[in-house]
């Protein structure tokens, strides 16, 4: 039978990416880490340090989860090799619907672990501090720059991830003029570094009495959450410390005292600002650890630009330099001009499902190494 032809043949292209996949995620160090984590959870002591203990069984759970997707891919496809076979012996076509239903499932699992396998660098696994900015359109750049939130909300819902929200700056008339916020979940950075650089909307404004087609721009800028000290000097003078009063939007967002700060890089007109935490020194603490972790990624692309002597991916954001653009007006399209990844459903980007996107770049980055 034709079907069983092309299930065989497309089974047997999964061979040696399945033999990559289990080679890049190191199963046989991954056992071993898993059995060494476990005789620690039998230890008497082992909740005298709550923090430690949490953080060990997320591990584990992590480790678990590689290992038994992997293994469930490999049944999965002798499965299917088994029904195959099946099929011809008996010349039974009823095995096709369950057969094709079974290579969906397999495609999709195996995706997501090749995906989670190009998640190696180096704060990849750590939590994402994301900054969105409206730029050129005026109010309908702010309303553009809410839709985006709204988006990236949507995918870390989606993703079982938390957002926290940092710094908030309502438009005057509608939308956002700027907003900062926190992803927090596995591997939160690796997938949402991704989006750093200018995203486009061409629609048209409803906030254009002629109902003529506007372009919008917003810059997106992500961050690792790096906990504890980060080897980066920043010195007195270098920086301005100001404190302003918070503010959010109907007043639901942030207590209206004078805790906010906002801090001045000098040398690189790098500014950061936090709001959200409970105090002026809290928020302090948290603005100076965003402005450490931007100068170290600085630092980072710099010497990496040295290395390669070319000029890195995204250095200065310019209005126009966009790495995405969606497209409402004349016909629907969101396309990302790095990978060339291109989703007709405009809506459904917007309602959080940008994991194709991320995937590409992931992939395309890979390729680039």
């Amino acid at each position: 039978m034709v079907e069983l032809d092309q299930f065989k043949t497309e089974l047997s292209s999964y061979e040696g990416p399945l033999v990559e996949v289990r080679d890049s995620l190191d199963l046989a160090d991954k056992e071993q880490r898993i059995e060494e984590l476990e005789r620690k959870m039998e230890e008497p002591d082992f909740w005298d340090n709550p923090e430690r203990a949490q953080k060990m069984m997320k591990e584990l759970g992590s480790l678990k989860e590689d290992r038994d997707t992997y293994h469930k891919l490999v049944l999965a496809r002798e499965d299917m090799e088994t029904l195959i076979e099946m099929g011809y012996e008996e010349n039974d076509a009823s095995v096709i619907p369950d057969i094709r239903e079974m290579l969906l499932a397999f495609k999709k699992d195996f995706e997501n672990i090749r995906i989670k396998t190009l998640l190696s660098g180096k704060y990849d696994e750590t939590n994402a501090i994301v900054k969105l900015n409206a730029g050129a359109g005026g109010t309908e750049a702010m309303d553009w720059c809410s839709m985006l939130y709204r988006m990236y909300t949507r995918w870390a819902e989606k993703k079982g991830f938390s957002l926290e929200e940092l710094d908030f700056l309502e438009g005057e008339e509608a939308g956002i003029k700027s907003v900062t916020f926190q992803v927090n979940g596995e591997n939160a950075y690796g997938l949402l570094k991704s989006e750093k650089g200018v995203h486009r909307l061409v629609r048209i404004s409803p906030f254009n009495a002629n109902g003529k087609r506007q372009t919008s721009f917003v810059s997106c800028d992500v961050m690792p959450d790096i906990k504890g000290d980060i080897n980066v000097e920043v010195k007195d003078e270098d920086i301005r410390v100001d404190t302003y009063r918070s503010s959010g939007a109907g007043g639901q967002h942030i207590n209206k005292t004078s805790s906010a700060i906002r801090i001045t890089h000098f040398p690189t007109g790098i500014v950061v600002t936090c709001q959200n935490e409970r105090s002026q020194h809290m928020n302090k603490d948290k603005a100076m650890q965003m402005l450490k972790a931007k100068l170290y990624l600085l630092k980072e692309q710099e010497q990496e630009e040295q290395l390669s002597g070319i000029r890195g991916e995204v250095t200065d954001i310019a209005w126009g330099n966009q790495i995405r653009s969606y497209v409402m007006q004349p016909y629907t399209m969101v396309k990302d001009h790095r990978t060339n990844e291109e989703v007709g459903q405009v809506n459904a980007v917007l309602d959080g499902d940008i994991d194709p996107f991320i995937n590409a770049y992931l992939k395309w980055t890979a390729l680039k190494k």
